[in-house]
């Protein structure tokens, strides 16, 4: 990658359907595998102290999240439309598997049914869409459409249908509910799930898509329009919670509609603030995430009203959630707050730096008239 050539593996799969195993690392998808399989890593290590040997379904559970983990990395590495969709799917269903961990408990199978309704139901839409892209383009390889991305209405219509899956699997307005109701899974399913990868596929397939579509008539607005209510809705039901799992899940709402207006926006500077962020956005809920699930264990309760004096008992843990709470709050130095710093300015500055989707090229000078 350092010369500008992308490592790329290819294999022959469907070729009537043209789903080729295509396999490319680029600055975005070499970002999403350092998180998803470093988080997973960790999250991984942490299973081994949060999970007695003796619990039930205990080897369904550390399958289904390595499988999990696996078709993370294929859906941010494939270059092929169709492949991704497969791992889009796959994700949803082992998710629904790891939410309904509890199978005695009739909180987690609801909230799994329900999550597993919601992303399948936006990822069907989805599917429409990519095929509509893909015929129209002449090819479902992502490179080859984003190098010539094709017009048109039917272009238009299949912009919403992608962008339906994406808002639906990151849990942005009005398919939200369903990341809160996810809370019923075990803490490490939500540190991993719901903060660093599978609500984070949505964004990355905005960010990957951007560049080619985001000129079109209704990418901006939805984007806009639905990233900028889910921040809101997020923060203020966020503050309205007592159960501290419920406050993260409400934040990382907020934190997946303020990363869709960013990596949605097209321009060069609020996609890169949209990386940080995201990369920001994932260390610092997963330990927060993993934090609770820390407390939960000690305590018996996640309820604020209930908890008192936890950080004089436990000094290390109130040190690292601080820690995580300072990058979530952007201040320095922590990471969030560069993140939220190049966001602040590609929003103020808009596409200045010459780079953006509608930059106009600075005005020539006197001497090289």
């Amino acid at each position: 990658m350092h010369d500008g050539v992308n490592p790329t593996e290819r294999l022959t799969w469907v070729p009537s359907l043209g789903m080729d195993l295509t396999f490319r690392l680029d600055t975005l998808s070499w970002l999403l595998t350092l998180v998803v399989g470093g988080v997973g890593a960790l999250v991984l290590a942490y299973c081994a102290r949060y999970f007695d040997d003796a619990s039930k379904g205990l080897g369904r559970f550390a399958g289904s999240l390595t499988a999990f983990a696996g078709a993370m990395l294929g859906l941010v590495t494939t270059d092929n439309l169709l492949v991704l969709y497969v791992f889009w799917e796959a994700t949803t269903v082992l998710s629904f598997l790891l939410i309904g961990h509890r199978t005695t408990s009739r909180t987690s199978r609801a909230a799994a049914m329900q999550a597993l309704v919601v992303t399948t139901a936006g990822g069907l839409a989805m599917l429409v869409g990519i095929v509509i892209i893909g015929q129209a383009a002449g090819t479902y390889a992502i490179s080859g459409v984003l190098a010539a991305p094709p017009t048109g209405l039917a272009i238009d219509v299949a912009v919403v249908l992608v962008l339906v899956g994406a808002i639906s699997k990151s849990a942005l307005v009005p398919f939200h509910f369903w990341l809160p109701g996810a809370m019923a899974a075990p803490t490490p399913v939500s540190a991993y799930l719901h903060a660093a990868a599978m609500v984070k596929a949505g964004i990355y397939l905005l960010a990957r898509l951007a560049p080619a579509f985001a000129e079109t008539t209704m990418w901006r607005p939805t984007v806009l329009v639905l990233g900028g209510a889910t921040m809101i809705h997020g923060a203020l039901r966020a503050l309205r919670q007592t159960d501290l799992k419920l406050v993260l899940a409400y934040g990382t709402v907020s934190q997946l509609g303020f990363l869709t207006m960013l990596v949605g926006t097209g321009s060069r500077a609020a996609a890169l603030a949209g990386v940080g962020l995201l990369l920001s956005h994932a260390l610092f809920k997963s330990s927060l995430f993993l934090t609770v699930g820390t407390i939960d264990h000690a305590t018996g309760t996640r309820d604020l009203r209930e908890l008192s004096g936890v950080g004089k008992q436990a000094p290390v843990l109130m040190a690292g959630a601080v820690v995580a709470g300072m990058s979530m709050a952007g201040l320095p130095p922590m990471l969030g707050f560069f993140g939220k710093e190049a966001a602040l300015g590609a929003f103020l500055l808009g596409p200045q730096d010459g780079q953006g989707p509608s930059a106009r090229p600075p005005p020539r000078s006197r001497c090289s008239r």
